[in-house]
């Protein structure tokens, strides 16, 4: 009895009196079944004996026929008396009054449901009557450690689709709703949100919103328990995964507001956590214009945990704008991300299958195609209809799928242009060019994908009605006809203020006076836009009765001005008003001032610019796919403040979700990204870069080759000096960035491979390792002269590695080069190769090469990379001399080569092979080895693979 728990010795003692071995407090299952079984002096039954043992009065003998009723339950599947008998017993077991008892059934119950499940025409509802119950009585129980094991198997049990929806319904829901009552006590409330939340993704969407979405909403306001919120918060982003959109933005978003203020920071730091998910699941309406300036508050939270994770979440949130097709890519079925290929150039009506810009280019390039042939032109068609006609189209393109391949047929191409002329001035080209095309005298002139197409105009919210403000601008020119003639307030209001800045002139060092001509600069270009729009309504007013046969004429005399008027006032930030650019300051300031004042103030305001750098920079990151602060507080994530005030690896954040955000934004925003992508490169921790070095091969398939080429080279060059762990997360996606280059860049790194031979730690032998399995892909991208003088060296010099794995790789490149050569009829470049090889490896003083020579000529015939009139010329003879090579090893790998390989190719089996006679002649020789496993790989046929070969030959 040595050795044996005190709390098993009563069962020990019948095992020992039944010859049975050391039960042990680890004992397995089948020695109670085997016990059970054995005829014993107690003349019972096995299963009278298992219900004495389950019904004992030791506490420790009952916990362990709990643990092992999955065999018990096997073993009686066969006998319907005897296997309902045991179920009754587990029921009985199931009101145990020890906790611990209690605990080991539960974490029985899913395996022998998968059990029943599996016998299920025998037992079809053994476990809905009798553990169901059990399973739903126990999420009540007074014992902490039981509820929690019956929760676990609730889980399991429905993660396996093994629970019945009327079980759920109707036993399990009743449950928890009841647990997580306001007047619930708080310990089951905590428990009842916590399986609630986890098992929403496990039910039907109906389920959950209909039983569980109502309860979960109240729990959010829970004044109570700051834990709940807490709970409910994590798991926001599962709940709205599981309701879907609709449920989503009408009933939870209000919630997510409440926790994201929440007084707590821990409930406040959970929402920014998961702001990402629940931004999956909204429009990109309420994406934009909700859930954006909320986040925009997390980031600035006084708490600095919450902005921690704000920051943390700020790169995949903005990922959830992205639309991969604008960027010209699209996601395959297994996920991975891939180039678009171009859209077959058509002159027809309908839009090629291609991302949002190519559609939009196409659209106006057939509307140009189709404008020789007279187009009817409505002159006077209201704002209100414009507005109308233009919303739909681009609401339609914003909700197309990401993986839409074709698109439906657009609108008549002549009224989709005109539309976009109405809608902005941003599509004026494409006006100004059909315009032109219509009417034989204008010149003609080719718009290019910039006129024609608009981010601006594309991703921006529907345009607002306009129509009263054109009522008002009618209604003044009528009042002020000749308000031009004289001196308007407005004018003598910029007169003033250009006064002044003028004066200011000889102080602009000053940083105070530089602050005081912004403002002014400002003043003077709102007081401008209202003296251009009293001058304009004039030139309206005068035209009026040729405006109906002139539209498209008068448009940049007349529209230009109105639309830069209404825009100006009801579209644009009061930021965009300050960046408008000098020639448009120049234009206004033309037609209403003389032009000495004009020539005056546009020196100034360009001297303004010029001393203003920074203004410039900021303007270059402006774009339209994401909500410009999100952008703004991603790019300040590199400065060096941020790291004090935030987390000192928000660097790291940056550059590990940088993909995301280049894919969003789109290579055309690229110079949104270019300063803080170089910035992360140089930063100082190897962390940051070796994060941008992982990701560079997919940043690559976002810009497309040439902003790679110009961007992402230099800075690929530069990780590939760095350390080696930098330098590993170029290696490891070297094909994959290498592939991405035109031929002649590639050709480039030619002379740079060497250098990843060399690393830092020469211990770091995984390196050289990842280093050959690279090089095997990489083979196809360059010529066989190119990979006879440079590949084939670091080939050969990797397999004389100190490492047997690194060797072992290295052989099959080097059967990959030499299919190389044959595969693009070089031979005479891959004689040379075998004839090195055979000097290099056959004739090596070292048993290692001699085998390695075995092991790359079995490989050889495997992959059939070469003629095998050239294999039994050149490579075959060398083979068959290592028959008395004096080391056994590699006479070992010798024999599996013949027996497992060679002799099994259609070409050794013909008669009269005439080197089928040799080869035979070398196999009896070896069957008769004096050493035993070489006789026995030389006699027997192994049945594994030849990588089990392989493995086998690097254990020796």
């Amino acid at each position: 009895m040595a050795g044996i728990p005190l709390y098993f010795v009563d069962l020990q003692d019948d095992l020992d009196d039944f010859g049975i071995e050391d039960y042990g407090q680890d004992c397995g299952s089948m020695r109670i079944t085997a016990f059970l079984d054995i005829p014993g002096q107690d003349n019972l039954t096995p299963l009278a004996r298992l219900e004495k043992y389950a019904f004992s009065d030791n506490v420790y003998n009952r916990q362990i026929i709990a643990r092992g009723l999955l065999d018990v339950f096997r073993d009686f599947s066969n006998n319907e008396e005897g296997f309902l008998t045991v179920m009754e017993i587990v029921v009985r077991l199931s009101e145990d009054a020890e906790p611990t008892v209690r605990t080991e059934l539960m974490e029985q119950i899913p395996p022998i449901a998968i059990f029943l499940q599996e016998s299920r025409p025998k037992f079809p509802t053994a476990f809905f009557e009798y553990l169901m119950p059990i399973v739903v009585r126990y999420l009540t129980d007074v014992n902490n450690q039981v509820r929690k094991a019956s929760q676990e198997a609730l889980l399991i049990l429905l993660e396996q689709d093994l629970v019945a929806q009327s079980d759920i319904e109707n036993k399990v829901c009743p449950i928890l709703l009841d647990l997580s009552a306001p007047d619930s006590d708080d310990e089951y409330k905590v428990e009842a949100v916590n399986i609630i939340c986890k098992m929403a993704s496990m039910l039907s969407r109906t389920t959950v919103e209909h039983m569980l979405l109502p309860r979960f909403c109240e729990l959010c306001s829970d004044g109570k328990l700051f834990q709940v919120r807490k709970i409910c918060a994590a798991n926001f982003g599962d709940i709205c995964n599981a309701v879907g959109q609709e449920a989503t933005e009408r009933l939870l978003i209000p919630k997510f507001f409440e926790l994201c203020s929440d007084s707590v920071w821990g409930m406040r730091k959970a929402c920014a956590e998961c702001f990402m998910a629940v931004s999956y699941t909204t429009s990109p309406e309420v994406r934009r214009s909700k859930l954006s300036p909320l986040f925009i508050s997390l980031i600035s939270d006084t708490c600095r945990w919450v902005r921690q994770a704000a920051f943390q979440s700020l790169g995949p949130f903005i990922s959830t704008f992205a639309n991969p097709s604008s960027a010209g890519l699209y996601i395959r079925e297994d996920g991975t991300l891939s180039i678009r290929p171009p859209a077959q150039d058509g002159n027809s009506n309908s839009c090629q299958p291609s991302n949002n810009i190519t559609l939009m280019s196409s659209s106006a390039n057939a509307a140009l195609s189709s404008s020789e042939q007279p187009m009817e032109i409505k002159p006077e068609s209201s704002t209100e209809e414009t507005s109308a006609e233009v919303h739909p189209k681009l609401s339609e393109d914003l909700n197309k799928d990401l993986r839409e391949e074709s698109s439906d047929c657009c609108a008549s191409p002549g009224e989709e242009v005109s539309h976009l002329c109405q809608g902005g001035k941003a599509a004026a080209g494409a006006t100004e060019a059909t315009k032109e095309s219509s009417f034989p005298g204008m010149s003609s002139r080719l718009p290019s994908a910039e006129d024609v197409f608009n981010t601006f105009l594309y991703w921006r919210p529907p345009l607002p009605d306009i129509s009263q403000d054109l009522e008002l601008l009618q209604f003044k020119a009528e009042k002020h006809n000749d308000a031009c003639s004289v001196p308007c307030n407005n004018c003598v209001a910029s007169s003033e203020i250009k006064k002044v800045l003028e004066s200011l002139q000889e102080h602009i060092d000053d940083p105070d006076v530089q602050a005081q001509v912004q403002v002014l600069s400002a003043a003077l270009r709102a007081a401008q836009f209202d003296s251009v729009g009293d001058c304009e309504t004039k030139k309206m007013e005068e035209s009026g009765d040729n405006l109906q046969n002139k539209m498209i004429l008068d448009e940049t005399g007349v529209s230009d001005a109105a639309c830069n008027q209404v825009q100006g006032d009801t579209l644009s930030s009061p930021a965009s008003q300050d960046d408008i650019s000098d020639q448009s300051a120049t234009s206004v300031l033309k037609s209403t001032d003389s032009e000495e004042q004009h020539r005056g103030t546009s020196v100034f305001l360009r001297k303004e610019q010029e001393s203003n750098p920074p203004f410039e920079d900021d303007k270059s990151k402006l774009q339209d796919i994401i909500p410009q602060p999100l952008l703004d507080q991603y790019l300040s994530m590199t400065d060096p403040a941020r790291a004090q005030t935030v987390d000192t690896e928000i660097a790291k954040h940056c550059a590990y979700s940088l993909p995301g955000v280049a894919l969003t934004l789109g290579r055309q925003n690229w110079h949104c990204l270019k300063d803080t992508y170089e910035t992360l490169a140089s930063d100082v921790q190897w962390k940051v870069r070796r994060t941008l070095a992982f990701s560079i091969h997919e940043l690559a398939v976002i810009l497309g080759d040439q902003l790679t080429a110009a961007d992402l080279v230099p800075i690929f060059n530069g990780f590939l000096k760095d350390l080696d762990e930098v330098r590993i997360g170029v290696l490891k996606h070297l094909y994959d960035f290498l592939k991405l280059l035109h031929a002649d860049k590639r050709r480039e790194y030619l002379y740079q491979l060497q250098e990843f031979v060399v690393t830092d730690n020469s211990r770091n032998w995984r390196f050289r390792y990842e280093l050959a399995e690279q090089l095997i892909l990489i083979l196809e991208l360059y010529n066989p002269n190119d990979v006879y003088d440079y590949l084939r060296h670091i080939a050969l010099t990797l397999c004389s590695d100190k490492v047997s794995e690194v060797r072992w790789i290295s052989f099959k490149l080097v059967v990959a080069i030499l299919q190389k050569f044959y595969a693009n009829s070089a031979n005479a470049l891959g004689l040379n190769f075998i004839n090195e090889l055979v000097v290099r490896f056959r004739h090596c003083s070292k048993w290692v090469g001699r085998q390695a020579f075995a092991f790359i000529c079995q490989a050889v015939v495997e992959e059939e990379c070469m003629p095998v009139d050239q294999f039994v010329e050149h490579l075959l003879p060398s083979l068959l001399s290592l028959a008395s090579d004096p080391v056994p090893n590699v006479r070992v790998l010798l024999a599996k080569a013949l027996r497992q390989t060679l002799l099994e190719k259609a070409y050794f089996k013909s008669v009269g092979n005439p080197h089928l006679e040799a080869a035979e002649e070398t196999i009896l020789a070896l069957q008769s080895d004096r050493d035993q496993d070489v006789s026995f790989f030389a006699t027997v046929k192994l049945k594994q693979g030849n990588m089990d070969s392989i493995t086998i030959e690097k254990q020796n």
